[in-house]
């Protein structure tokens, strides 16, 4: 599996919160401001990106009360979400990946916010961290 990452880079860290507004209040404290609001309706979330020298924090707040991060919000409460690596070809790497043994989330790649196609690597495969890898578009 050594293959595949070595061309990764860390794309963000995914923070589940309650109320994006009062995070946004709360990170830009540190100095850090939003470059990019979205609504992701597909996964009932609306998303803040947030840039520091190192990659992006990316702030997750619930639009529907059903959905993965509202879940998750429920269960454990604010915190740490995820951690996001770029990766160059992504349906490749997910083939890799499963050939390798590494329990995916999501098969194929899905669309994600920013115009990039996204997938996630389930947390029991990697010592509970869930992971999602980002293919950016052409235009990014």
């Amino acid at each position: 599996m050594a293959e595949p990452a070595s061309g990764w880079a860390l794309d963000h860290m995914g923070v589940a919160v309650a109320d994006l507004d009062a995070a946004l209040a709360q990170w830009g404290q540190l100095g850090l401001r939003p470059t990019h609001v979205e609504d992701v309706t597909a996964d009932g979330i609306r998303v803040a990106f947030l840039p520091w020298a190192g990659g992006e924090l990316e702030l997750m707040a619930p639009t529907e009360p059903e959905g993965a991060v509202a879940r998750f919000l429920a269960k454990r409460g604010p915190g740490l979400h995820h951690v996001a690596f770029r990766v160059g070809h992504l349906a490749e790497t997910l083939a890799q990946l499963a050939e390798a043994g590494v329990r995916l989330v999501d098969a194929v790649p899905r669309p994600g916010s920013r115009g990039t196609l996204v997938a996630f690597l389930h947390p029991k495969s990697l010592g509970g961290v869930l992971t999602e890898l980002v293919e950016a578009s052409d235009g990014e």
